[in-house]
């Protein structure tokens, strides 16, 4: 048996997520579909992150073990033209040690959110970003950012859904910048609750438009309560972006 490690590039629009579900194609069943066909094995994808419906990567961290002997290179070829026509590719194959593990080995994890700040309607980016039209004061964003980077109490910023045992987290980095007619908001923590980045980006969001004071981001971290969230931000501005491994 080989542990093949996988770096995943894809377009979450059409998926009900990474995660393979009962109720709609997944990433995860795209890739273990493709494994099947090229190999006649039933092999599990574990990946680095999970991501909802909509939302999209750049370079997904996963594993699959494989006992048929294949070179990399030639076991990502082979699953690049299975997955077609999905908007799935993988951009990377090597093989790992027996404990590398895709998840459990993973020490951290970064996601960009992408705004485009503009009035006109998205033609190419519509499902890759969240249009806001209203002016967004990106230095004010990132100013009330930072209240939300170090250890706490994220009840306001996870789904009711969520299924993480604790909302205390870790969070290292939240950063936004500007950059022509789009914002975009960076977070790395070593793990995320469910919603976390879009729920932040939403509040942020609020401070740039200005209906929102920036002292308020702090205020609804410090309620530890969902209702004090004033926005979550739609998936398709949302990109997992790198996983990081000792």
């Amino acid at each position: 048996m080989t542990r093949f490690a996988l770096t995943l590039e894809f377009d979450g629009t059409p998926f009900m997520g990474l995660q393979r579900q009962p109720h709609g194609p997944s990433v995860q069943e795209a890739v273990e579909r493709a494994v099947h066909a090229v190999t006649g094995e039933h092999a599990t994808l574990h990946s680095s992150g999970r991501t909802d419906t909509g939302v999209h990567a750049l370079a997904m961290r996963s594993h699959v073990d494989i006992e048929k002997p294949f070179e990399p290179f030639r076991l990502m070829e082979a699953l690049n033209a299975l997955l077609r026509p999905d908007p799935i590719a993988v951009i990377g194959c090597e093989i790992v040690p027996d404990d590398w593990h895709a998840r459990f080995s993973c020490i951290g994890r970064a996601y960009e959110y992408r705004i485009v700040n503009r009035r006109a309607p998205l033609t190419l980016d519509k499902d890759r970003a969240w249009q806001v039209p209203q002016p967004l004061d990106a230095d004010a964003m990132h100013r009330a950012a930072q209240a939300l980077v170090g250890r706490h109490d994220f009840t306001t910023f996870r789904s009711v859904h969520c299924q993480a045992a604790s909302p205390v987290k870790t969070l290292d980095r939240l950063a936004v910048r500007r950059a022509g007619e789009d914002v975009l908001i960076e977070a790395e923590a070593r793990s995320f609750l469910h919603h976390q980045v879009r729920s932040m980006v939403g509040c942020l969001a609020l401070v740039g438009m200005g209906r929102w004071r920036e002292e308020q981001v702090a205020e609804a971290l410090a309620a530890r309560d969902r209702q004090a969230l004033g926005l979550n931000a739609p998936p398709g501005g949302l990109y997992f972006v790198r996983a990081v491994y000792p």
